[in-house]
């Protein structure tokens, strides 16, 4: 253990991830993901270390199959006891990669973010944003654009559609009161 107080499956290497999230095939010829171990580690998962980009592709596939979400019981508990909070519709998954192998994890992802410089062609191709300085902090000032940009379209069709209503609403009561447009 790297610190004693940390809670359980925080820090887990891509070994242990692989050894608790897939069991053994019922003819014993391999071994198969099970969503339900899955389930129970990703909310308190917050670094895999010494990953595959198998584990990168499992991780994001695990989530985009999730359905925590929709047991209520099993969220207020995570809130209750560990301050985890689990939106109330599928999750959305984020990944990064800058090599070939990381390729499938990034296709998989809801967001794919390949390393700009020191990516692969074939990385850059499968993500859906490409980190031009292969700087983290980007991908914060990204989400803070993209927030702002979204709520600027909301604010712009809120205003747009309230009046273009009320110039209707006058056109009609206008033409049905007085039998000619008002406008």
């Amino acid at each position: 253990r790297v610190v004693d107080n940390l809670n359980e499956n925080v820090l887990m290497t891509g070994a242990d991830f692989r050894a608790q999230v897939y069991r053994p095939t019922e003819d014993g010829s391999g071994t198969e993901f099970d969503q339900a171990r899955f389930d129970k580690i990703w909310p308190h998962l917050r670094v895999l270390a010494r990953s595959s980009p198998d584990d990168k592709l499992t991780l994001a596939h695990g989530l985009n199959q999730s359905t925590l979400f929709a047991d209520k019981e099993v969220c207020s508990k995570l809130l209750k006891e560990h301050n985890i909070t689990i939106f109330p519709d599928r999750q959305v998954v984020a990944m990064t990669g800058d090599g070939t192998n990381d390729a499938p994890a990034l296709k998989r992802a809801d967001i794919g973010f390949a390393m700009g410089i020191a990516g692969t062609q074939i990385a850059k191709d499968a993500a859906d944003i490409i980190l031009l300085d292969d700087n983290f902090a980007s991908i914060v000032t990204a989400a803070k654009w993209g927030r702002n940009i979204y709520a600027s379209i909301q604010k712009f069709l809120q205003f747009q559609l309230t009046v273009n209503v009320a110039a209707v609403v006058t056109a009609l009561t206008g033409a049905f009161a007085h039998q000619i447009s008002p406008l």
